[in-house]
């Protein structure tokens, strides 16, 4: 291919801006790169919402998230975002430690690690 993709950033929603610091900060040991609003005629552009938006960055070397403040937890269901981790038994024990489902799961020989985010989003951890 002579255009290969990389991915940027995923953006995302949530309902409150402590448990996003918690889950990113905490749990994916990502930094809080900046806080941003989008005002209401640019999100009315973008996202067909006529409203201030506000946002926050948080970023390592490799990830990068992009979340967005909403009123109402979004409904999820298929959805899910594949992390690749160094120790998947660190991300467990902070799991546990910040409060964050854990599901192992097995699938024939193999099991399946998905932790589930305070505001519902589910992530399928690899090691």
């Amino acid at each position: 291919m002579d255009n290969p993709i990389k991915t940027d950033h995923i953006a995302l929603q949530y309902h409150d801006k402590k448990e996003a610091e918690t889950f990113f900060c905490g749990v994916l040991g990502l930094n809080k790169e900046r806080e941003f609003t989008i005002p209401a005629d640019m999100a009315d552009s973008i996202f067909s919402i006529n409203k201030d938006v506000d946002g926050v960055i948080y970023s390592n070397k490799n990830a990068r998230f992009e979340i967005f403040f909403t009123e109402k937890k979004p409904k999820i269901a298929y959805e899910h975002i594949c992390l690749n981790v160094k120790d998947k038994e660190e991300i467990i024990n902070l799991c546990r430690k910040y409060g964050v489902e854990v599901k192992n799961i097995k699938r024939g020989e193999k099991r399946l690690l998905f932790i589930r985010d305070f505001n519902g989003y589910l992530y399928e951890i690899k090691g």
